[in-house]
């Protein structure tokens, strides 16, 4: 694995802007950047980086099985009361989930180390599905690359693909997120052409503009019952919304699926190191309120259960705290987790994102930051795999 500085295409941002990549700079600061890729072996793409996601999706599905059927475990992971038998029902009925992220640390030198899981949201799942590679065929046109150059990333195909296995009749589905927060929007609508393409008809409704009607289905916005519907709003916030109540008897098919719940919360990662404790590709990690935490010494990350973008997640090390990104998580409880930085290359920390489609591995996306976590506005890299 290393760190190769490139020329960016002279038409970068037109080409951006021709595909709906409008949020290619946050902030008036650049997200995408292509002065730099990292470039990877086959051999550490499919020994580590494909095997690691593989077996990281079985054991969190075992963790849920597990999970949905504790009282305690799911106080522990502080899903509401009200919302467990939701989340257990959707697990035994075998809800349909479409995706999921593993954020890595990874080296290229060993197995790579789970910092958490995204298995609710799909943040730079565009990014990662679509424009790098458009840029990898851009620069293999002009020379740039070899032209065997590839690249780990069936993203798109894999995502049409299962959208056929959910959906295999095709049919009527509602796609749901923030109308005016534009990279949600955007990526919703890079998920209903897909749909599309798998012979599914989509209808977008604003998460706002979602009601009820007398028998308490979910309706849009022209009082067209919700009966499945893709939404870019994370469970956790969902369960503690005044519908809450309502999502039982609605007989909606969500994706993400409530079961998604369990994995969306970094609870998860204590439960799994206490299942699989000195797994390869986990990192030491337990509750905050364990006295197991003090194993860790002085030098741990503390994260919140829940938070987005790296928001309050505290990095201690030899008991000094690095700053911190205040967005006011943390109320329902923390965890702590060995530290483990993110390597370094020519100054920056690159995290890799390693997604599965249905049960599979899909391909990858990495964020780098000049800082020790990764946030907001931290740059989305391509990638290559170098031919031997």
């Amino acid at each position: 694995m290393r760190r190769i500085e490139l020329s960016p295409r002279p038409d970068w941002e037109a080409r951006a802007e021709a595909v709906g990549f409008t949020w290619k700079h946050v902030d008036g600061r650049r997200y995408w950047d292509e002065r730099a890729a990292y470039a990877f072996s086959l051999a550490q793409i499919e020994d580590h980086l494909e095997q690691a996601t593989a077996e990281l999706h079985r054991l969190s599905l075992e963790l849920v099985a597990e999970v949905v059927e504790s009282d305690q475990l799911m106080a522990r992971l502080a899903i509401p009361e009200p919302a467990r038998e939701i989340v257990a029902a959707s697990w035994r009925n075998r809800e349909p989930s479409l995706y999921g992220r593993f954020d890595f640390f990874y080296d290229g030198s060993g197995p790579p180390k789970l910092y958490e899981y995204n298995a609710d949201t799909p943040t730079s799942i565009y990014e990662a599905g679509v424009f790098q590679w458009l840029w990898l065929e851009d620069m293999i046109a002009s020379g740039a690359l070899p032209g065997e150059t590839d690249q780990f990333n069936s993203l798109y195909e894999a995502l049409v693909r299962r959208f056929r296995e959910i959906f295999p009749d095709g049919g009527f589905v509602h796609f749901a997120s923030d109308a005016d927060f534009v990279e949600d929007r955007q990526t919703v609508r890079f998920l209903e052409d897909l749909a599309g393409q798998a012979g599914i008809e989509p209808k977008f409704v604003p998460v706002r503009e979602i009601g009820l009607d007398a028998d308490g289905r979910f309706v849009d916005q022209d009082n067209f019952i919700i009966g499945a519907i893709f939404k870019l709003h994370p469970w956790e916030e969902m369960f503690r919304e005044t519908y809450a109540a309502n999502i039982a008897g609605s007989r909606t098919l969500f994706i993400e699926p409530a079961w998604k719940a369990v994995l969306s919360n970094k609870g998860m990662l204590p439960l799994l190191w206490e299942r699989h404790k000195g797994h390869r590709n986990l990192l030491e990690t337990y509750f905050d309120d364990d006295p197991r935490a003090s194993d860790l010494g002085s030098s741990y990350a503390r994260k919140p259960l829940f938070s987005r973008e790296g928001a309050n997640v505290e990095l201690y090390d030899q008991g000094r705290r690095a700053s911190v990104l205040d967005q006011g998580y943390g109320a329902e409880g923390w965890i702590r987790q060995a530290l483990r930085p993110p390597p370094k290359f020519d100054g920056n920390y690159p995290v890799v994102g390693s997604w599965v489609v249905g049960d599979a591995p899909a391909g990858i996306g990495i964020r780098e930051d000049r800082g020790r976590v990764t946030r907001d506005r931290s740059r989305f890299v391509p990638h290559i795999i170098e031919a031997s």
